[in-house]
């Protein structure tokens, strides 16, 4: 069951719960639909501060071989140099910059976002989803944001003109965080 503590009480150390969080995309496709995937190996910690907000950071480490759009043909040519460049770039990393409340439950998380050998800011909208003490004592925080990107912007730049126009893959893609961590005591 969900409960809302005073933030205060949400003060600590953090770590990522790869079991019940999802780092996940969406991309369009041959400019009539969307694939969606996810990164399965992961790793982030955060220190929350509730009593100032500003002052809590995160940072987190993707393992980009880790990519899986439930297509292995295309996850392999999503990890060769036409996209992500697996062998050269194992990581895509985020570290925050700043936090900054946007009400009672709404945080813009900035940061700094690195694919491949290209780091540009970024700001994720994340809402807080709640807080619960899971049936082992641990006590979990829930966080759900998601950012747009351009994916030339990092250097992922291969595509294929369509026949009709368009190209095969778009530009835009969304970054979607669905977070569960657990406090370290």
């Amino acid at each position: 069951m969900t409960t809302s503590p005073a933030l205060a009480e949400l003060t600590g150390d953090y770590v990522l719960d790869p079991a019940h969080t999802r780092i996940g995309f969406i991309a369009r496709h041959a400019m009539v639909t969307k694939v969606r995937g996810a990164f399965h190996q992961f790793e982030g910690t955060a220190h929350l501060d509730g009593a100032d907000p500003a002052r809590s950071t995160a940072q987190m480490v993707i393992k980009a071989e880790s990519i899986d759009t439930g297509v292995e043909q295309r996850d392999q040519h999503l990890r060769t140099n036409d996209f992500l460049d697996v062998p050269s770039f194992p990581d895509i990393t985020f570290r925050t910059s700043s936090v900054e409340p946007r009400s009672d439950t709404e945080y813009r998380v900035t940061g700094d976002l690195t694919i491949k050998d290209t780091t540009r800011p970024i700001s994720i909208d994340f809402e807080y989803t709640g807080t619960a003490v899971d049936p082992f004592g641990n006590r979990r925080v829930g966080l759900e944001g998601s950012v747009g990107i351009s994916r030339k912007e990092y250097g992922v730049t291969w595509n294929a003109a369509l026949e009709g126009g368009g190209v095969l893959v778009g530009d835009k893609i969304v970054l979607e965080f669905d977070i569960s961590a657990i406090k370290q005591d």
